[in-house]
C-alpha cells in the first residue's frame, strides 16, 4: 500500500501533463515537508512519476535518508546545488520542469534558468496548495494531537492567570507548557489584557493584568508538523456589562457559523452566517478580520474564510472559526475553534470550554 506521502506525489505528478510539464521541482520548506515527510530546514525535491530525489547538505543526510526513505537522496556540493539537479534532470531526459513560481525569487529565478539550458520552465502555480487543503486522516491525527495539547495548555493558564500577572508572563508560560511536552509554540503565544485586548494580534507586554480585565489569548502548538490555533478571551473577577454583551454576541456569532459550515458551503456564505449577526447588533465595524482560514503545516493556509473569498468548502478541510468584537479602549473578544469539515458538518478539534470563564 502506498505511503500517505507517496500517494500525494501521484496526484501532483497527475496535474503535471495540464501543466505542460514532465517534472516539478520543490523548494519551498512547507511543500518539501508534505511531499517528502522530509523536516529540515533545507531541501529540493526533483518529483518524477517513477523516480524522485530530495536534495539537501551534509547536516541533514541522515535525517533525510529517515524521513523520506521513499526518495534517492543527494548530498549537495557547496555551490553546486542547481548543478547537481541539472544532472538529474538530464538523465531522465526531462525537458521540461515545473517549478513553484510563486514561492521563487526575482534573483532565483534567471538563476535556475540559466542552470537549466535546455529545459522549459513551467509555472507550477498552486497545485501543490490546493493538494494541501484536504487533510489526509493521518494529517487530521496529527491536528487532533495538537489541539488536544492546545486544550490542556488552556486548562493549565487558568491557573496562572491573575491580577498583577504580565502578559509576557502569560505568554511565556503557554510556550513552556508546550516545551516541556516535546511540542513548540505554532506561533508566538498572544496574552493581551485590558484595552490591549482590542488589538487583534496584540504583542504581549509587561503590562500587568487588572481585576475587571477581559484576557484574549491565542496560541496553538505542532505535532509532526502540524499545527493547532485556538483563541479563548476569559475575564478577571466580573467584566463589564458590554463586555458581557459583546461575548455573548461573538459566541452567538461563532455558534452560527459552525451551524453553516460543512463540505459544498461557499466560505464566504459561513463568513456572512457570524458577520450578519455582529453587525445587526450594531458592530459591524468592530468585526474587521476575516471569519477564519486554513491551517496545517502552515499557520494560515488556503481556504480563506471571509466576505470575499471565492473558495468553496470540501470534505477534509482544517479550518478556524473565529468572530471577534474589538472596542478601542475598552478591550476585545475572540472565540476560535480548529475545526475540519465533513459531510453534512463539521468535526470540532478545541474542546476548551466557550462560556465566559471569570477567574
Amino acid at each position: 500500500m502506498a505511503s500517505s506521502n507517496a500517494k500525494r506525489c501521484i496526484a501532483l505528478c497527475a496535474k503535471l501533463p495540464a501543466l505542460g510539464a514532465e517534472a516539478c521541482f520543490i523548494s519551498s520548506p512547507a511543500n518539501y515537508r508534505y511531499l517528502s515527510g522530509f523536516s529540515g530546514s533545507n531541501a529540493k525535491l526533483l518529483i518524477l512519476k517513477d523516480k524522485k530525489y530530495l536534495f539537501t547538505d551534509f547536516r541533514y543526510i541522515i535525517q533525510a535518508a529517515e524521513q523520506a526513505p521513499e526518495y534517492e537522496i543527494v548530498k549537495e556540493n557547496p555551490g553546486m546545488e542547481l548543478a547537481q539537479v541539472y544532472e538529474a534532470l538530464k538523465a531522465n531526459g526531462v525537458s521540461s520542469l515545473a517549478f513553484e513560481d510563486a514561492k521563487v525569487s526575482v534573483k532565483a529565478f534567471p538563476e535556475m534558468k540559466d542552470a537549466f539550458p535546455g529545459v522549459e520552465l513551467r509555472a507550477l502555480g498552486s497545485a501543490v496548495e490546493q493538494l494541501r487543503m484536504r487533510k489526509y486522516e493521518d494529517e487530521v491525527e496529527w491536528l487532533r494531537k495538537a489541539a488536544a495539547m492546545t486544550d490542556e495548555a488552556f486548562a493549565h493558564i487558568l491557573g496562572v492567570i491573575k491580577p498583577g500577572v504580565s502578559e509576557c508572563d502569560i505568554a511565556a508560560e503557554i510556550e513552556y507548557h508546550f516545551r516541556k511536552r516535546g511540542s513548540r509554540a505554532s506561533f508566538e503565544p498572544v496574552a493581551a489584557g485590558g484595552p490591549n485586548s482590542a488589538i487583534c494580534h496584540a504583542q504581549p507586554s509587561l503590562r500587568k493584568l487588572q481585576h475587571g480585565d477581559m484576557v484574549l489569548m491565542d496560541f496553538g502548538c505542532e505535532v509532526e508538523g502540524y499545527l493547532s490555533d485556538m483563541t479563548r478571551t476569559v475575564s478577571i473577577g466580573r467584566p463589564s456589562d458590554e463586555m458581557k454583551k459583546i461575548y455573548s454576541l461573538v459566541l452567538e456569532a461563532q455558534s452560527a457559523a459552525l451551524a453553516a459550515l460543512s463540505a459544498g458551503k461557499k466560505a464566504a456564505d459561513v463568513d456572512a452566517a457570524a458577520r450578519g449577526r455582529i453587525a445587526k447588533a450594531g458592530y459591524g465595524d468592530k468585526f474587521g478580520h476575516s471569519l477564519g482560514h486554513g491551517v496545517g503545516l502552515e499557520i494560515h493556509e488556503d481556504p480563506r474564510l471571509s466576505p470575499v473569498s471565492e473558495d468553496v468548502l470540501d470534505e477534509g478541510m482544517a479550518v478556524t472559526i473565529e468572530p471577534g468584537i474589538y472596542i478601542e479602549g475598552l478591550g476585545g473578544v475572540r472565540i476560535e475553534d480548529l475545526c475540519i469539515v465533513r459531510k453534512g458538518g463539521y468535526e470540532d478539534l478545541t474542546h476548551s470550554p466557550k462560556e465566559l470563564i471569570e477567574i
